[in-house]
């Protein structure tokens, strides 16, 4: 008895294996722009905020953050930092860890004050740490300032930190902005969503881990 089922072809397989690297292809493709647009999106942030630095400073002559006249300058909704860490209100320095959720840090009212002033946006209701609306990078995790170093031996006025950073993506900042080294230039990295001012840079990207990355300018 004549047995007429046949399997593929080779001309088939070679079809199917053509198409399946076209799907692989376009997968990769995709994933890569998704990171890249995630690069410039976080870059961007770098590049920003030096903006709402100076932008405070030329109209009002002070740091957002600490600003001393910010009650009388926009209303009720200012809030000065006179917090429990014993910050000095209009002593030219944004006090705090950038990583800090306290309402009355100051390095937290510089979101508040950038806001009224108009050149951020985002709420500016900080009455309380439920309702302050803390800005994040494109991956989720906190963005923030500071004026004393993060990370040890790098060097600037000001510090800007995001954190939750995956190894790829980190490199590919540090690439497009520094010299691509986490541990040299003015942009740096330390593993983890946090950083010490006692410990340099991660010597390399290493994958699958996260790390948190700072500008100094």
């Amino acid at each position: 008895m004549k047995n007429n089922q046949g399997g593929f072809t080779l001309v088939e397989i070679a079809i199917v294996l053509v198409i399946i690297g076209l799907l692989l292809g376009g997968v990769l493709k995709g994933q890569e722009l998704i990171n890249s647009a995630k690069v410039k999106n976080i870059a961007n942030d770098f590049r920003t905020i030096p903006l709402y630095i100076y932008g405070y400073q030329d109209k009002f002559k002070r740091l957002p953050g600490d600003d001393p006249d910010v009650a009388s300058r926009f209303g009720s909704n200012g809030i000065l930092a006179t917090g429990p860490s014993g910050f000095k209100v209009g002593n030219g320095i944004i006090e705090g860890q950038w990583d800090s959720t306290a309402v009355t840090d100051e390095n937290v009212l510089f979101w508040q004050h950038a806001r009224l002033a108009g050149l951020a946006s985002g709420s500016t209701d900080f009455s309380d740490a439920t309702k302050a609306s803390l800005p994040s990078n494109a991956e989720g995790g906190k963005i923030g300032i500071q004026m004393t170093p993060p990370i040890k031996d790098i060097s600037g006025t000001y510090y800007v930190c995001s954190t939750g950073i995956n190894s790829k993506l980190a490199q590919q900042l540090d690439t497009t902005m520094d010299d691509g080294a986490p541990d040299r230039g003015t942009l740096r990295a330390q593993e983890g969503s946090t950083t010490s001012s006692s410990a340099s840079g991660a010597t390399k990207y290493e994958d699958g881990k996260s790390y948190t990355v700072c500008f100094a300018f």
